[in-house]
């Protein structure tokens, strides 16, 4: 633990939750609780809830939970020390200093200098833009149609041709030749000594999800290779988990995120109004990128230039956008050749109706794929069907590929059923045995089973949180072995000691856990709601049904791991099998 759990409790109950909350959410109150638009997904009716008196947060629309620190760690893209930071700042709690290793101190100093670094050089790039040296990049700026608010919002700067200014400029401020190094602005040579990267660019500073300068794009004025420069890796910047425009689109209402090319393009659209915009900073897609999309939105939209490296970019990205849990749609800019010409021709109407008119993802790579063949003759219709039903088998559900199946029978002019064998035959000319449902890999469905008996665990910690007459109902019939995650095993046992000392404190429960994704799955338990079951006595035998499940695991595993030898142990398995058989017997109290 990085802090003691009396701080941590502190800050939380220091830290009101609707005050905090309030700050980004507009609360309204009925009853105890408070209601506003949940700020992790899109709605138009309020279904997000705040609790005062529990401390805690609750989205009846996508499910997010937690209490204060949860929200902000979820909402700033924080993580648990960096929340708890943040609150205490605002809370006036003093944090004791953290004991770390003399490693860990000196990669934490040198990562906040060279963010002071890149502070410092974005500023000094701004004011060059507006120096005599500028006048060629603000020129250009203004040509793109771009405002001085619109160039102040971004930070857009100039390197100016002496590579060597902005290196004297921050020598005189006390920073070494190897930090300054490190931080990927400069490069040095014997003619040469130190010099900055980027000289006659034009900047644009490239931010985390949280507002801190991280590294740089460079687009060259007039002639000269690369015609765009980003920053190499450093201890702050490693492009293929970051996106350009993330701290602005983060906070979209939108409900999805634009991926763009370019930085232009990005500026081009927020300021048309469509604040989504991100840019993947002049890289593949990657599974990073996806990853950090799926925090904020489940759909997004490819907007890559038109041109045949802009249509293989977005086919490369697709399959990783399906992996990660992502919708995405493709916007056609034809004749244009990518979205800033787009909006500067037909503005912010012309690109909403693309949008409108975005095509899936999958149809669209059908189309590309139809340029391979010879679509006027008989043959090479056929062999097209056939090249589509191949990849309709990369749908492992049944219900979606059948859905696509359906999708393509009506945009092709096929018959549903015809194509449908088509794909059965697909799949066993590629070697699948069965079409209906590909085969696991190995180990997929001891994984499907242990996540199946994990999720009875959750459900029966959440029941038991949730009410304390459930809890005294089964208390005599668990204990913490019967749960198999080391997280379960806890939260049980922090739910008996505060149950058997008086009540409950759930969000004090959750800042046990300081690991980021150990902190959000216990927010996931003790905010959880179990839906359908409306009826009292069907809640009853929903507990019952789970208490079960996990008994009957317990058990197995015991048995499993006994010794035939061991006579007591096999008296103590008897008797936890004489006691599963009374489960159904169990009378389940629960409060009004």
């Amino acid at each position: 633990m990085f802090y003691p759990e009396e701080i941590i409790e502190e800050v939380r109950s220091r830290s009101d939750i609707v005050d905090v909350i309030s700050g980004y959410v507009k609360l309204q109150k009925k009853g105890n609780t408070y209601f506003g638009l949940c700020p992790f997904h899109n709605e138009k009716t309020p279904s997000f809830s705040v609790s005062k008196e529990k401390g805690m947060f609750y989205c009846f629309g996508c499910g997010e939970a937690g209490n204060v620190i949860t929200f902000i760690m979820k909402y700033e893209n924080y993580t648990f020390v960096e929340a708890l930071k943040f609150l205490a700042e605002h809370s006036g709690v003093e944090l004791p200093e953290m004991e770390q290793s003399e490693a860990q101190k000196n990669k934490a100093n040198k990562k906040l200098q060279i963010l002071e670094i890149n502070k410092i050089a974005a500023n000094y790039f701004f004011w060059e833009l507006g120096e005599k040296s500028g006048e060629i990049a603000l020129t250009y700026l203004k040509k793109r149609g771009l405002s001085d608010e619109v160039i102040r919002r971004f930070g857009l700067g100039f390197a100016p041709k002496d590579g060597r200014k902005l290196y004297r400029y921050l020598k005189e401020k006390g920073y070494s030749d190897g930090l300054l190094m490190e931080s990927g602005l400069f490069s040095a040579d014997e003619r040469n000594g130190a010099y900055c990267k980027f000289w006659n660019r034009v900047m644009f500073p490239i931010m985390d999800a949280n507002s801190r300068v991280i590294g740089f794009g460079g687009r060259v004025m007039g002639e000269g290779e690369p015609k765009y420069l980003n920053s190499p890796e450093t201890l702050l910047f490693d492009k293929s988990r970051n996106l350009y425009g993330l701290n602005y689109a983060r906070k979209s209402k939108a409900g999805y995120l634009i991926i763009c090319e370019g930085y232009m393009d990005v500026i081009a659209l927020q300021k048309a109004g469509f604040t989504g915009a991100v840019a993947s900073l002049g890289t593949a897609f990657t599974s990073g990128q996806a990853s950090l999309i799926r925090r904020y939105v489940d759909q997004v939209y490819l907007t890559y230039d038109s041109d045949d490296a802009g249509t293989r970019a977005a086919l490369r990205a697709l399959p990783i956008i399906k992996e990660a849990g992502i919708s995405g749609k493709i916007i056609r800019m034809d004749p244009y050749k990518d979205p800033d010409e787009l909006i500067n021709k037909e503005g912010a109407e012309g690109f909403q109706k693309r949008i409108d008119e975005a095509e899936n993802g999958f149809m669209y790579s059908l189309k590309v794929l139809m340029r391979e063949y010879d679509m006027d003759s008989p043959e090479g219709k056929t062999k097209y069907m056939n090249a589509v039903a191949e990849r309709l088998t990369t749908f492992e559900e049944e219900i979606e590929r059948n859905n696509y199946i359906e999708a393509v029978a009506k945009a092709y002019h096929v018959e549903y059923e015809d194509l449908k064998q088509l794909v059965k035959k697909a799949a066993l000319r590629l070697g699948q045995a069965k079409v209906v449902k590909r085969p696991l890999p190995t180990g997929a469905k001891k994984k499907e089973r242990e996540d199946g008996e994990e999720l009875a665990q959750k459900i029966l910690l959440t029941w038991i949180a949730d009410d304390r007459e459930v809890y005294e109902s089964l208390k005599d019939y668990l204990d913490k072995a019967d749960f198999t995650k080391e997280i379960y095993r806890e939260i049980y046992e922090l739910l008996v000691k505060q149950y058997e000392e008086g009540s409950v404190n759930q969000a004090m429960i959750i800042n046990h856990f300081t690991d980021d994704d150990e902190h959000k799955e216990a927010a996931g338990i003790f905010n959880s709601k179990i839906r359908g079951l409306e009826d009292v006595n069907e809640q009853k035998k929903s507990i019952i049904d789970t208490l079960q499940k996990v008994k009957e695991r317990s058990l197995k595993e015991q048995v499993k791991a006994l010794d035939p030898t061991d006579i007591s142990g096999l008296q103590e398995v008897m008797k936890r099998k004489q006691a599963l058989e009374q489960i159904r017997r169990i009378e389940i109290k629960m409060i009004d």
